[in-house]
């Protein structure tokens, strides 16, 4: 997954329910899309939410 010229490697077979990651972000809305691709294409349920952690603005990702 590739957001803002950087990419993440998930090991989405480790993303079970009821966890989240953080992806920091300037855009979260083209962040949210690349997201949701990745999301729809491995049949996923996800939750988002901008944030900032330990001051960096980012999305926070759970799956439901």
């Amino acid at each position: 997954m590739k957001i803002e010229s950087v990419t993440y490697q998930i090991d989405w077979s480790k993303f079970h329910k009821g966890r989240s990651f953080f992806v920091p972000c300037i855009d979260h809305r083209a962040a949210k899309e690349e997201i949701l691709r990745v999301m729809n294409r491995l049949e996923m349920e996800v939750e988002m939410k901008v944030c900032i952690e330990d001051g960096i603005k980012g999305l926070r990702v759970w799956r439901v």
